[in-house]
């Protein structure tokens, strides 16, 4: 198998790709930074309302195989759409396989092990809770926050919305604005490595282990090639070159995108390095949106200096705080980033949920990673980035929108200097408590 000419970029602005074959199954993992690919489709979703009805169609059409991660999944109509796919897909003789967090989706475990698992959809559980003691267990602080999706190795999905209607919060009940969120529908080289992660991880907790550490004990066995044949037969892995989809066009808008993730193993900050190589080649505007905001020292460095030398940079984050704490986590940040000319919007219609951010006029970035310790060094997470004109053009317009629906912050918080350095203070030992019970390591 051949693999195109794909190029690790730094972001911003990037040089030309190569061809849009598909890539090599593991080039973009073993590369420390992210590895564009061209030929490319890339479209751009907004909310819930657009994906699942994406999502049911491309899973109606499956012919061989779904793979689905997700943090939560809910029982709720919207989800139940998608349930209704994956089961009738599974029926009619397509290999389904989803994979959840234990915690995310821990309220709709029992209903979603009744709904797909007799109709022959493998359901695995990314580390279970059993009980209060599960959380004394090395690890179980660091979640599967990624939410994926791939039909037939051709179509995948990636963004920020979790299997759950944008009008229900698991914690504040129904609303009437839906929340704001984005995620992509691709078709193009940049599927493959999006697949091969959700495999990755669906069989790390099907089998038990991460199958590098199978791989390894098959290469000390006395018959590897035996093994190697029995757990490939079990994954199911197919490293050979897929036919084309039924009508797919033989030339593909040449959208250059690149997918990254956040794990334990080797990409542990290839998300924030990419962000961060984003921002300090900005020349222009920086605008970025996240829920979550408590960028570490480089991350905070990127923005501000960016500010400092003329770039236009706005910060949309949540003005409906869903989680308290997280809110005056970003609060207590305001001071500086405010003295450094960075523009601050909080949003107010609904619950902000979305994670995106886009830089000058051809590079933006689509996923489930906040900017905040949990999910920058301790979450499972995954991104897409896309260099491409057209696309940065429409998320702008949507952004657009967000912003001005938003109250842009001008001054402080109308507290006395100390109260603000005890919460600042309060906050950083939080963050450094939890990173440490996490196990995160490396500065912040």
């Amino acid at each position: 198998m051949t693999a195109p000419a794909v190029e690790p970029s730094a972001g911003g602005k990037q040089g030309r790709s190569g061809s849009g074959g598909d890539m090599s199954p593991l080039a973009w993992y073993a590369q420390p930074r992210a590895v564009y690919s061209g030929g490319n489709e890339v479209q751009l979703l907004r909310g819930g309302d657009t994906l699942f009805p994406a999502m049911c169609e491309a899973i109606a059409a499956a012919m061989h195989e779904v793979w689905l991660a997700t943090y939560i999944f809910d029982d709720d109509p919207a989800a139940r759409c998608v349930v209704a796919e994956l089961v009738a897909a599974a029926e009619r003789g397509v290999r389904v396989r989803v994979v959840v967090d234990g915690f995310g989706s821990q309220r709709a475990l029992a209903a979603l092990r009744e709904l797909l698992e007799p109709h022959g959809v493998s359901l695995a559980v990314f580390r279970p809770l059993r009980g209060w003691w599960s959380w004394l267990q090395p690890g179980q602080f660091r979640r599967l926050h990624q939410k994926l999706c791939v039909v037939d190795g051709q179509i995948g999905f990636v963004g920020g919305i979790n299997l759950i209607d944008d009008r229900r919060d698991l914690r504040h009940g129904e609303s009437e604005r839906a929340r704001l969120d984005y995620a992509v529908r691709l078709t193009g080289p940049v599927v493959v490595p999006i697949e091969h992660t959700v495999r990755a991880v669906w069989t790390r907790v099907a089998f038990g282990r991460d199958w590098r550490d199978e791989m390894r004990q098959i290469a000390r066995s006395g018959q590897p090639l035996l093994r190697a044949r029995r757990l490939l037969r079990r994954m199911r892995i197919a490293l050979r070159r897929r036919p084309p989809a039924q009508g797919r066009p033989r030339q593909m808008v040449p959208v250059r995108a690149a997918f990254v993730v956040r794990d334990n193993v080797r990409q542990r900050r290839s998300i924030e390095r990419s962000y961060i190589e984003a921002l300090r080649g900005a020349r222009e505007r920086i605008d970025l949106v996240s829920p979550y905001f408590y960028p570490g020292r480089n991350f905070r460095h990127a923005l501000t200096a960016a500010a400092g030398r003329g770039v236009h940079v706005r910060l949309l984050l949540q003005g409906k705080a869903d989680y308290r704490f997280a809110a005056l986590a970003a609060q207590a940040l305001y001071d500086e980033m405010l003295a450094h000319g960075v523009r601050i919007y909080e949003y107010l219609p609904a619950f902000l949920h979305a994670k995106v951010a886009l830089v000058d006029d051809s590079w933006a970035t689509v996923g489930s990673s906040n900017i905040d310790p949990l999910s920058l060094l301790v979450n499972l997470e995954a991104n897409v980035l896309v260099d491409d004109p057209d696309f940065v053009a429409h998320l702008a317009r949507e952004l657009e929108r967000d912003f001005a629906e938003s109250r842009e912050i001008t001054t402080p918080a109308a507290l006395p200097g100390w109260r603000r350095w005890m919460r600042r203070g309060v906050v950083a030992w939080a963050a450094a408590v939890y990173l440490r019970l996490a196990g995160a390591a490396g500065r912040y």
